[in-house]
Formats: structure tokens, C-alpha cells, sequence
């Protein structure tokens, strides 16, 4: 392979980003380096990949890495990436179960601690994808929440209902205290890799984009099905908004997954239900999901 330039001769598109970024909002202009080309996609960059389950793949085979309790898959979309990519290094970091708070902060898990996982990040660090903000909000509670009060009222929305029963939705306002976390977890991460692409990944589809679900073989009625579709929307509508705002890049995965949902045939889902089909964490992306993943984030490296 023939490179073009010296990495540090070639300007990346992040940069570039937060220079038009900063042109608009007239602040923080002194901290942008002044690029505008991009980055030359054959250049052998370091990778870090970073965030939660949705990023690590629990169950999905082969599981490796330290700590065990991270769950994290060779198989899941950084890895697929990081093959598909033209790579110096890659260095995965994600761990189930993380939070915004576990990006700079040592994470427990029930076999072994995971070390902040910004630590892995340095100077030299060319591309960054996250997933994050899932577990801030209360995914493994929500769906717990949902898959038992929901089947109590088919025919209603028992679900939305009990987040709803303060007058104003308890999910929305986490969504929206999550926000700065993630603002604050971008800026960690610009702070520590100035050069780096970030892509901040988004949730797919997990409940079906339309119609009423799947009940009761997945125990969501029609009406929470359309709640808990709005709450996956908002919190990646959140999300982009927040890469926006930090000059970042955000990568859709909910639409390249749509028709693919929980309560898809297997083979055609890409993302598990409450009891799986395929090696896989309930609710979350199969082996399938992490290739639809992997090639939203390639394509939005390319």
C-alpha cells in the first residue's frame, strides 16, 4: 500500500468539523485546529472504540478480552469495523453495562473491574466510535418495567402509563438529564484525542418501527410498543443533537435496521427479544445487528 503523507501532514474530518463548529457558534475558536480536508481513507488509522453493551455484544460469539465481565464479542461492530478498516492499531474498551460515568471512572462488573475506558484514548488516537447513553437512562429496568406491567392491560398502555403517573414523562426527563453526560463524555474524549474522528453510534430499531408489535410474544402492547418505539427515537434524536453540539459525527443505526426488529423472523431479526433466537443478550443486537452496525459506522468513516 502507498501513503500519501505523514498523518500528522494530512488534516481529519473532525477537525474540520469543529472548525466550521466554531465558526457558528463564535466560541472556542482558539482550541480548533485550523483544517479543512479530509482524512485519507487508506491511511492505516489507531482505533479505540468505546461505550456499552450495544457496542461489546454480550453472548455473541467468540467472548473475550478483560474482564470477563465486560461480555464483550470479537464479533461485535468495532471489531467488524475495525477489519473492514485499514488499521494501525484497534483497542476495544467497551463493557456491558457501562454508563457515561464509567468512561472516566473504573467500572464494576460481576468478574472484574474495567478501567476508565478514556485511558485508552491518547494523542495519537485517529478514530473513536461510542455507544453510550442506554444504561443512563435505566435500559434494563425499562424493559423489566414494560415486559411486566404491560401484558396487565393489553388493550392499553400500562407501560407509558406508570412513567406517565407524575404528570410529566419520567423517560423523556432522563433522556434530557442524560444529555449533558454525554456532552461531557464527548469533550473528554476531543480533550484527550484533538485529531481524532469521533462517531457517537445510535441505537437501531428495536421494537418494530410501525404497527402495533408482536403481543404477546413479546409482551409489549400495541400501545406501549408505540411508547418504547417514541423513547428510542428521542434518546437517539438526543444523541445527535449532542454530536452536533461538540462538532462530532453521529452515525444512524436506526434506520438501516428497520424491518429487522424484536419481533422479526430469525434470519430477519438483527436484534434479540426477551428470550433470544441467537447468541445474544435479550434486547440487544445479534451477530447480524453488530454487520448492519458495523457497516453504518464504515460508511460513515468512508
Amino acid at each position: 500500500m502507498t501513503r500519501s503523507a505523514p498523518r500528522s501532514a494530512r488534516p481529519r474530518r473532525a477537525r474540520a468539523a469543529r472548525v466550521l463548529l466554531a465558526g457558528l457558534l463564535g466560541v472556542g475558536a482558539a482550541l480548533v485546529p485550523t483544517a479543512t480536508a479530509a482524512a485519507d481513507p487508506d491511511e492505516p488509522v489507531d482505533y479505540v472504540a468505546l461505550g456499552d453493551s450495544y457496542a461489546a455484544g454480550p453472548l455473541i460469539p467468540l467472548q473475550y478480552g478483560s474482564p470477563p465481565g465486560c461480555a464483550r464479542s470479537d464479533h461485535n461492530y468495532p471489531a467488524l469495523t475495525s477489519r473492514s478498516l485499514v488499521t494501525a492499531s484497534f483497542v476495544d474498551v467497551s463493557c456491558s453495562g457501562a454508563k457515561t460515568g464509567d468512561l472516566a471512572a473504573p467500572q464494576e462488573t460481576d468478574a472484574g473491574t474495567n478501567p476508565p475506558q478514556l485511558d485508552a484514548l491518547d494523542a495519537g488516537t485517529d478514530l473513536v466510535t461510542i455507544s453510550i447513553g442506554g444504561n443512563d437512562i435505566g435500559f434494563s429496568e425499562i424493559v423489566e418495567t414494560c415486559a411486566t406491567r404491560s401484558p396487565t392491560e393489553p388493550d392499553g398502555a400500562a407501560c407509558r402509563d406508570f412513567y406517565n403517573s407524575g404528570g410529566s414523562d419520567e423517560l423523556v426527563a432522563r433522556i434530557d438529564g442524560t444529555a449533558p453526560k454525554v456532552q461531557a463524555a464527548l469533550q473528554g474524549i476531543l480533550s484527550r484525542s484533538p485529531d481524532a474522528d469521533v462517531l457517537l453510534v445510535g441505537y437501531p430499531t428495536i421494537v418494530p418501527d410501525d404497527g402495533p408489535g408482536c403481543f404477546p410474544a413479546v409482551p409489549f402492547s400495541p400501545g406501549d410498543t408505540e411508547y418504547l418505539r417514541g423513547i428510542t427515537k428521542q434518546l437517539d434524536d438526543m444523541l445527535a443533537a449532542q454530536a452536533a453540539i461538540a462538532g462530532t459525527e453521529y452515525v444512524d443505526t436506526y434506520t438501516p435496521t428497520i424491518g429487522h426488529d424484536i419481533c422479526t423472523p430469525p434470519g430477519t431479526k438483527w436484534v434479540e427479544g426477551l428470550t433470544p433466537t441467537s447468541p445474544a443478550a435479550p434486547m440487544h443486537p445479534n451477530a447480524l445487528g453488530m454487520e448492519a452496525m458495523s457497516a453504518a459506522v464504515v460508511a460513515a468513516v468512508g
